[in-house]
């Protein structure tokens, strides 16, 4: 696998998985505000923690992607002999 392809792979994988972990640890403010107040979303979350949602997903997709060039590099993972 080359670098280009690598960054392609890797960045595919972070993205599915920040999808994956955005929603959780997730509290609304539905809850506190029962009335309308204008220019407020009621489905905002409280404190989002993206920091530590971008690190978490940085964190596992770094070691699905080592699982995944280590696999590539051993020649068990080779879609090349699949698509011949």
């Amino acid at each position: 696998m080359g670098v280009t392809g690598s960054i392609i792979v890797y960045v595919m994988i972070w993205w599915i998985i920040f999808f994956s972990v955005l929603p959780i640890g997730i509290q609304s403010n539905k809850e506190i505000y029962k009335e309308k107040i204008g220019g407020n979303d009621p489905g905002a979350p409280k404190n989002p923690r993206i920091v530590q949602k971008f690190l978490l997903t940085t964190l596992i997709t770094s070691i699905i992607f080592a699982v995944i060039y280590y696999l590539v590099k051993i020649d068990l993972l080779n879609l090349r002999e699949f698509l011949q």
